[in-house]
């Protein structure tokens, strides 16, 4: 396949799962504020409605992954997309709280994440797939930021519906974009045995972790922060829009650099235990400093650059510990993790919030960073990069 093909497949697959990505995060900011004027609303749904998008996200995972081998890598993606549409509709169009739990299942029903790797493994080369792998992980990355600035902008004009409806055009985009991306002569298959190779991987299962911590500490935290912002600081959703965007800007400027002496100097061990530590610090700043709103914005500062940070790297560090025949597989366990740990964090977040309050969630997420902390401590050092260029070269040069 050309290099001209190449780079458009990755351009449209890198879209298609970053306006995923948008149709997750944008809503984190808000939802759990804005949700509880839904009819049968409470603490414990507005969390587990958050999260139930994760729960079906890891159980598809997987399974589709499997399909798009049998069946081929596009019409898996598509009918995905399908799913992530009408559940979007769905969630645009209700008023309860029982409909919207639903809507959010079927989104997170259409689990394309493993299966658009796939693809990108199969138009890709040897050589230039690593590359191709870090180009699609920072347009995530950007997704994230984008999504979190978004979600209250488009919340302040069109309300919580409107995000919905927002991500219902996002998801018809990815639909069109699927039909440029050249199909694949034959798709490289995930056997039984490499998804047994990596189910007993123990280093790749402390990144499985690490991705299921990191999520379900952020989901946990932002059923408390919107609340923690509108109710108790009592800021606007304008003030609340220039609060997200300056942060998390600034959050990210500030995590490329160590991403790239994580990379770079070899340095992913320290860089990695150092985040989870200051994700833990964090956690308790804000059960102490919540009431103060210039702590509570330098704390969230430094959430953000340390979970980009470890979003960044987390990918990065399976890629390089898993053997080459066994990366899709791993991938696929890393995802189904993640989203595992949305679903985890949203449903005991929501649950404590109720029980606890602002505090509980805080302490709740201090203690997972806790946990994490003890296991990534124990994670060997680095592997030796197997691909280059680095993530330096990924930015400079932004082509394959």
């Amino acid at each position: 396949m050309s290099s001209k093909k190449i780079n458009v497949a990755l351009i449209a697959l890198s879209s298609i799962m970053s306006i995923r990505m948008l149709g997750l995060f944008m809503i984190l900011p808000v939802f759990s504020v804005y949700a509880e004027h839904m009819i049968g609303a409470s603490a414990t749904m507005i969390g587990l409605t958050l999260g139930m998008y994760g729960l079906t996200q890891a159980a598809f995972q997987i399974p589709f992954g499997l399909l798009s081998d049998h069946i081929g890598r596009k019409p898996v993606i598509f009918f995905g997309l399908c799913l992530f549409l009408i559940g979007s509709i769905i969630c645009a169009s209700t008023n309860s709280i029982y409909i919207l739990l639903c809507g959010r299942a079927l989104q997170g029903a259409g689990a394309i994440g493993s299966t658009v790797l796939a693809l990108l493994a199969d138009v890709t080369s040897e050589e230039s797939r690593s590359k191709a792998m870090a180009f699609m992980g920072l347009s995530i990355g950007l997704a994230f930021t984008v999504a979190m600035i978004a979600g209250p902008v488009i919340n302040h004009w069109l309300h919580l519906s409107g995000i919905f409806s927002v991500t219902a055009l996002l998801a018809i985009i990815a639909m069109t974009l699927l039909f440029i991306i050249p199909t694949p002569p034959k798709p490289l298959k995930n056997s039984e045995k490499r998804f047994y190779n990596v189910l007993h991987n123990k280093q790749l299962w402390r990144c499985n972790a690490g991705i299921f911590f990191l999520h379900a500490i952020l989901t946990a935290l932002f059923i408390a922060i919107p609340i923690l912002l509108t109710h108790e600081m009592h800021l606007s959703s304008f003030q609340q829009i220039i609060l997200y965007l300056s942060v998390l800007i600034i959050a990210f400027m500030f995590a490329v650099p160590f991403i790239i002496v994580a990379e770079k100097k070899r340095k992913m061990k320290t860089m990695f235990v150092s985040a989870i530590l200051a994700i833990f610090i964090v956690q308790i700043g804000l059960c102490i400093f919540h009431h103060d709103v210039a702590m509570t914005i330098f704390l969230l500062f430094v959430f953000f650059t340390a979970f980009t940070l470890l979003e960044a790297t987390l990918p990065s560090l399976v890629s390089k510990i898993a053997p080459i025949q066994n990366k899709g597989a791993a991938m696929g366990v890393y995802s189904s993790s993640q989203f595992f740990g949305i679903f985890v964090g949203g449903a005991l977040g929501g649950w404590i919030f109720s029980e606890a309050h602002l505090a509980g969630v805080f302490v709740f997420c201090a203690g997972v960073a806790m946990v994490w902390f003890w296991i990534a401590t124990s994670m060997q050092k680095q592997p030796e990069n197997i691909t280059k260029p680095e993530l330096r070269n990924i930015i400079n040069e932004g082509n394959l």
